[in-house]
């Protein structure tokens, strides 16, 4: 696969560069090790085990940027992490002001489901990046996805999947949950955990700083 360049400078090496020696993705998401893989950034993986607890009524935007920190921070306080660059994120579904994350059981993933079907909501994405400098950037991404109205049996056929109980909202956009959308407006990635090409951007400018 061809290296992923950045203002004409491969990304990959800055992160093998003097200034880092690499760079940890704090998640434990598949989806986000794929996409950071389909890119051709190398990089390995530490779970922060971060308290993912939110006040009521935060807005989602305030929601994603206060949990990645928390993850980013969680992980910086590993021995492991000493002279790395950090990258933590999350994702929320937000519909008419209420944050959807990810289902609890099968009921409440059918219940989260129907309340998709036939509208718009939508998906945050909080990313912050932490220097072995301790330089950081923090941002988010919103998408707004929109759902065909659903009938009972196929949200019952996507539920006994399996698919919906690791997501936020209950979906996943990469997979069957595909067969749901009508439609989006903004980063695809950013439906699947990660606003990709930020992402990239963003760190690239961190290491030149």
């Amino acid at each position: 696969m061809p290296q992923l360049r950045v203002f004409q400078v491969p990304l990959t090496a800055l992160l093998r560069g003097e200034k880092t020696a690499g760079l940890i993705l704090a998640s434990a998401s598949p989806r986000r090790r794929e996409l950071l893989a389909m890119a051709g950034v190398p990089f390995e993986v530490l779970t922060s085990g971060a308290d993912e607890g939110l006040p009521p009524g935060i807005l989602p935007d305030k929601a994603v940027l206060e949990l990645s920190r928390r993850k980013a921070a969680a992980v910086r306080a590993l021995p492991q992490s000493a002279g790395k660059i950090i990258l933590a994120a999350d994702t929320v579904v937000e519909l008419q002001g209420r944050i959807l994350g990810k289902p609890r059981s099968r009921e409440q993933a059918a219940q989260m489901l129907r309340a998709l079907s036939g509208r718009t909501h939508r998906v945050y994405t909080g990313v912050c990046l932490l220097g072995g400098d301790e330089k950081s950037k923090s941002f988010y991404e919103c998408t707004e996805v929109t759902f065909y109205p659903l009938s009972g049996q196929e949200i019952d056929w996507y539920v006994s999947t399996g698919e919906p109980m690791d997501k936020a909202g209950a979906y996943g956009i990469q997979g069957a949950g595909a067969l749901l959308v009508e439609g989006i407006r903004g980063d695809y990635y950013n439906v699947m955990g990660l606003p990709l090409a930020r992402v990239v951007r963003e760190l690239a400018q961190l290491l030149r700083c």
